[in-house]
């Protein structure tokens, strides 16, 4: 089935729009995705005609807005393939939902226990369980990775063992676009007894994702990059490994009961959601997701892949850029560099031509280490990018490397 991005183009207000007296050209979606007009709508419509907080009212308002919070829920687990809208927790974003699996497990980890991630994890995914190195003991150890940006499997399977308690991978790398073979990853880590853990916040976006026949025990994504909002993220965990975890924060909704002198704790999902949770955002997320599930996905996936092979094909030879990553079958990224230039420099000029591109370590500092450079730029391609577009980044990047000639 063919795609047309152009019609779904008119569905984002935002790219109308021009930069520096030219047609907007955004190719920054990995680190966070424009919107259309269906979660924009929604998230208005929320606010100007049935907002109230929810759970907690027996008004008409509050029905109506707990009712919208919780068909949210039950679109993220019709999106994740989970078996029960109970597995699916709510944070504020892909970050906190690693940091309370990271605090609520691991306050029963210390010296002796392994942590496996692998060096081409953004820092969501290391930063929480460097905190549990840092305060109590615990020992985090890095899978190495290939020049060519795959994942080293061997490496990484060499690292688990009986002391391993998690084994924490990206499904899809946000700098490089590697896509790891995460059930088998999973299946490796169950092995050897450990819990698994992905970060699925740029793989959710381009392809379909299924928890249960991964068998992860937690899956996490942001809203942002799947053209929701910022503000809100998705933690789906097993429902037997979530109701064996204690509360990550504490306040209202979380609770069953509270005195003076006890407090005993509510059931998964809502023992992890304390205090008043992210409506809006949860209802925006919920309409980004229907909004997909409209669309062809392998239709998408195959039109983003032909974006990254029209840059490609365009720049093949070309001796003064060079490409971090090209694993086989890799999503559709492009972190590059650019001889003479430094990445900041080339963002800057890039965005002189209306293409807005990221610069820098992309959160991923370890995987600028092991590749022996400070930074990169980078271009990520979304299914409201068009094959005109990629041409004009291209001929941009040629523009570009004049200015620094």
């Amino acid at each position: 089935m063919s795609f047309d991005a152009n019609a779904i183009r008119a569905e984002f207000p935002i790219l109308a729009r021009q930069v520096n007296d030219r047609p907007l050209i955004y190719l920054d979606s990995a680190a966070s995705a424009q919107k259309p007009r269906a979660v924009i709508g929604a998230m208005t419509a929320a606010m100007e005609g049935s907002y109230a907080n929810v759970h907690r009212g027996l008004h008409t308002l509050a029905n109506e807005t707990t009712d919208a919070y919780e068909a949210a829920r039950e679109a993220a687990r019709r999106l994740v393939g989970a078996g029960s809208a109970s597995e699916i927790v709510f944070t504020k974003g892909a970050t906190e939902a690693i940091n309370l699996v990271a605090a609520s497990l691991g306050r029963g980890w210390g010296e002796g226990d392994e942590i496996v991630v692998t060096e081409m994890e953004h820092h969501a995914n290391i930063v929480p369980w460097h905190f549990l190195r840092e305060r109590q003991g615990v020992t985090l150890r890095f899978a190495p990775i290939l020049d060519d940006g795959r994942l080293d499997l061997e490496g990484l399977y060499a690292l688990i063992g009986p002391r391993t308690r998690m084994v924490a991978v990206s499904h899809m790398s946000n700098v490089l676009g590697t896509i790891n073979p995460v059930r088998e990853i999973i299946a490796a880590a169950h092995a050897g007894g450990a819990l698994a853990l992905v970060d699925g916040c740029q793989a959710i976006v381009h392809g379909l994702v299924d928890v249960t026949e991964l068998d992860a025990d937690f899956y996490v994504f942001s809203g942002h990059k799947l053209y929701g909002p910022t503000g809100i993220g998705v933690l789906y965990g097993k429902a037997d490994v979530l109701a064996s975890m204690p509360p990550y924060q504490g306040g209202g909704e979380m609770i069953d009961t509270v005195t003076k002198e006890t407090v005993s704790y509510g059931v998964p999902p809502h023992r992890f959601e304390a205090g008043t949770p992210p409506i809006l955002e949860a209802i925006g997320l919920g309409a980004a997701i229907t909004w997909l599930e409209g669309l062809d996905r392998a239709a998408v996936a195959a039109h983003e892949r032909a974006l990254y092979d029209r840059v490609k094909a365009r720049i093949n030879g070309a001796n003064w850029l060079t490409e971090l990553g090209q694993a086989p079958g890799k999503g559709a990224i492009y972190a590059f560099n650019m001889a003479g230039a430094h990445a900041h420099d080339v963002a800057q000029v890039l965005d002189r031509y209306g293409v807005a591109v990221r610069a820098g370590t992309h959160c991923a500092e370890p995987l600028m280490r092991r590749y022996g450079v400070t930074a990169s730029a980078r271009a990520s391609f979304a299914l409201y990018n068009t094959l005109e577009e990629a041409d004009s980044f291209v001929d941009a990047l040629e523009k570009t490397r004049t200015f620094f000639a």
